[in-house]
């Protein structure tokens, strides 16, 4: 899969990038409150529509109003996103309180994975700090020296049924519930945990009593499980496309690794206003507190990098067969691949 060709200025010079990019981190409060009334008002209007259509036996309606809304929970997602990197907003107040209300629809912890995606974004594409908040990535060597059931087992995580299919139904419906593992971060995890769980038992109780349990899972359930599975599909082709950015701690260096280790997923319009521009993900990483209705402010000022690590809709589709890094080769490359190579 070929990339677009990088400007030579871009490839060099990573880390001035990051200090022009500093002018567009002021956000306009109401922008970002107009964004969000276009988001939750159409989300709210299309899963009443979506209940009405049940009842009134129109199931066309129903199941047209499917696809809109779960992209509409997915740009609910986005603005807790940027609420989580202290753009949305310009008050630590405003970003963190919109950013626990959402979570409760997106089913998302906000306090607990703002915490665990600034991991993401400290460390990624460093080898040596790899596992927190990002997709599990093996190198070659490491693969090879894995028993069998090792290799299964990867092999099993990786396939797309459980990439995209079985994983964001896991992470969100289950895993988000409980922060295994998180004793030593503290009490933050567990409090945010069990207030966004007790959030989602009040709102859900309350829609099951007024509706009845059966249509208030017929309309939800559909609309997180599509939009999980969106999301998992964009974090992934952010960063697991052939031409990105991995290296050791010792050969690591943030500013490289967040402009060449992710893709400006060039997405059709309609898509970019879904997913809230985080296709624009080099850009995002380099300067994380960008609010993400400026980020095409600075591919208009900057077009040399809209060829940075840029990838089409079409040629995203050819990321799902990457699996392993190559470190000799500097990119990621796949199984069929790998047997070739090394086997």
């Amino acid at each position: 899969m070929s990339m677009a060709g990088e400007a030579p200025l871009v490839k060099a010079d990573a880390r001035s990038w990051a200090r022009r990019l500093v002018g567009y981190r002021q956000c306009d409060p109401r922008r970002s409150v107009w964004e969000l009334l276009i988001t939750a008002v159409p989300f709210a209007l299309a899963w009443g529509v979506m209940l009405a259509a049940l009842k009134l036996d129109q199931v066309w309606l129903y199941a047209l109003l499917i696809l809109p809304a779960a992209g509409l929970l997915v740009r609910l997602f986005m603005i807790q996103h940027d609420c989580g990197h202290g753009s949305f907003f310009g008050s630590r107040r405003g970003n963190d309180w919109t950013g626990r209300v959402i979570g409760v629809l997106t089913l998302t912890p906000y306090d607990h994975w703002r915490r665990s995606h600034a991991i993401h974004h400290a460390s990624a594409g460093n080898l040596d700090q790899r596992g927190i908040g990002d997709i599990d990535t093996l190198t070659v060597r490491e693969y090879l020296a894995r028993s069998t059931w090792g290799r299964i087992r990867y092999r099993l995580y990786r396939h797309p049924l459980v990439m995209f299919g079985i994983g964001p139904i896991y992470v969100f419906l289950f895993e988000s519930r409980l922060p295994v593992g998180s004793a030593r971060k503290g009490w933050t995890p567990w409090i945010s945990t069990m207030a966004t769980n007790l959030g989602i038992a009040v709102v859900a109780g309350l829609l099951m009593w007024a509706f009845g349990i059966g249509p208030f899972l017929l309309v939800h359930l559909p609309i997180v499980i599509l939009g999980a599975a969106a999301g998992v599909w964009l974090f992934y082709v952010q960063h697991q496309f052939e031409e990105t950015h991995w290296a050791d701690g010792e050969n690591w260096e943030f500013h490289e690794a967040a402009l060449h280790g992710s893709s400006h997923y060039d997405l059709p319009a309609i898509l970019r206003w879904f997913s809230a521009n985080i296709g624009m993900h080099h850009v995002h990483h380099l300067c994380s507190r960008i609010p993400y209705y400026r980020l095409p402010e600075v591919l208009r000022d900057h077009p040399e990098l809209r060829d940075v690590g840029r990838l089409t809709l079409w040629q995203s589709f050819g990321c799902v067969r990457l699996t392993l890094w190559d470190d000799q080769q500097r990119r990621l490359i796949s199984f069929r691949e790998m047997r070739a190579l090394y086997l």
